[in-house]
């Protein structure tokens, strides 16, 4: 008798007749349809988690490359004369020429950074103040281009630019005048009487982290100076670099720019920690949901399980015929991979459509529960961010189908290993 390749046409036939369950089979067909059901919901809360899990980080990451120095350059204080720490940086022009010569430097700004209490009326808010050149100021990405943005930055120099979040507190628009007040201010014979100016709010932006737009406030950098006594002087200097991700190659030669007294922090010393835990949390949440998928694979298990006992006189019939072990071990397997497969595919599309209308979904979602489902001072982003990327996707695709094909192997084995005699015996 002549070999027949594995995977044959008539045992495709044969397999697309047993998943069509007849009535008085409808166990088994119940079963096909949990298994359909339990991987599809499997495979899209995998896809929808990880693409969220995508988002979220890379909506975090944008808002600290965005908003926020990539390096900061700032020296050890030295020992004043009136015994106080000095860290201000007195040469902050030569020292930023030289630090911007840097290769994969891209801007170098010159900063004068302090927290006040900003004041319009009855309502305070504390605000950190960065005093900056106007023309560094629309270099900044999340400040200079935002969606939510009010007012006119080119006209920086006549006002003070601040957050949306302190425009809320405050209560004040475009147009309004605030109060900031310093602690340190002019010092007196009776000791030091806290500084207050008022500035014309004439830009408020939105860099879409809550804790920035909550807390900032930019000033023109001579009048920055001015205010908090710092003329001819810089607190420190904001560096941007052309690959954020790589700036740990070049923490040395800035470094070694900055000077003997210069020291450097970057953004991954400072959301280091939180984007360690993020990748710790992505870990586990994909084991938790591959254990997930597991659990839904394991009913076609289950399914296959009862098919195999029903079809129990048909095996016995179709050995008599001359199927091999190999034969019926394929029938099987195709049944219960076929439940896998269609099912991975439905969870695919599902998962997929989920992370493109994202936004509407969440939208619907927010509306339901009353404008609550999302806060921003807790997650400090405004919106649930998602992200699709090929590489989740391949990886929830290949885990359920693996997972699908081996556990398939084992009913499709007991059913291939079903002795003809005692299939028919009590026939």
């Amino acid at each position: 008798m002549a070999q027949t390749p594995p995977f044959a046409p008539f045992e495709w036939m044969i397999a697309w007749r047993y998943l069509r369950a007849r009535r008085a089979e409808g166990g088994v067909s119940v079963m096909t349809w949990i298994s359909l059901i339990g991987i599809t919901l499997a495979v899209f809360a995998l896809i929808a988690t990880l693409s969220v899990r995508s988002g979220f980080r890379a909506e975090f990451v944008d808002t600290i490359l965005g908003a926020n120095a990539h390096v900061t350059v700032y020296q050890f204080g030295e020992v004043a004369a009136n015994g106080q720490i000095d860290r201000t940086i007195t040469d902050y022009e030569a020292l930023a020429e030289q630090v911007r010569a840097v290769p994969g430097v891209t801007r170098v700004a010159p900063l004068v950074r302090q927290q006040v209490m900003a004041n319009k009326g009855q309502s305070n808010a504390g605000v950190e103040v960065f005093g900056i050149a106007a023309a560094d100021l629309k270099t900044i990405p999340r400040i200079a281009v935002s969606e939510q943005a009010q007012g006119d930055i080119n006209r920086f120099e006549e006002g003070i630019a601040i957050g949306t979040g302190v425009a809320r507190s405050l209560g004040v628009t475009v147009g309004d005048r605030i109060k900031l007040i310093s602690p340190n201010g002019v010092k007196t014979a009776f000791g030091t009487s806290p500084r207050v100016n008022a500035y014309e709010v004439v830009y408020i932006f939105s860099a879409g982290r809550y804790d920035i737009d909550r807390t900032r406030a930019y000033l023109p950098i001579l009048e920055a100076q001015s205010f908090f006594n710092r003329e001819g002087v810089a607190d420190e200097l904001e560096v941007m670099v052309e690959e954020p991700e790589q700036v740990d190659a070049m923490a040395l030669p800035l470094l070694q720019a900055a000077g003997a007294r210069g020291q450097i922090w970057t953004w991954r010393d400072a959301s280091g920690s939180f984007l360690n835990a993020l990748d710790i949390e992505d870990r586990v949440m994909f084991v938790i949901l591959s254990v997930l998928v597991l659990i839904a694979a394991m009913n076609i298990v289950s399914g296959l399980i009862m098919l195999v006992k029903n079809k129990g006189r048909d095996i016995g019939i179709l050995r008599t015929m001359g199927l091999t072990q190999g034969s019926i071990m394929r029938v099987f397997f195709i049944c219960g991979s076929f439940t896998g497969i269609i099912g991975t595919a439905m969870g695919v599309i599902l998962g997929c459509l989920f992370a493109l209308y994202v936004d509407q979904i969440f939208g619907f979602v927010n509306y339901l529960s009353g404008g609550t489902a999302w806060d921003a001072s807790v997650r400090g982003i405004y919106f649930l961010p998602a992200k699709l990327q090929l590489g989740d996707v391949l990886s929830a695709v290949a885990l359920s189908l693996g997972l699908s094909f081996i556990v398939t192997i084992f009913p499709a084995r007991r059913a291939a290993a079903m002795n003809p005699v005692e299939a028919l015996r009590y026939e």
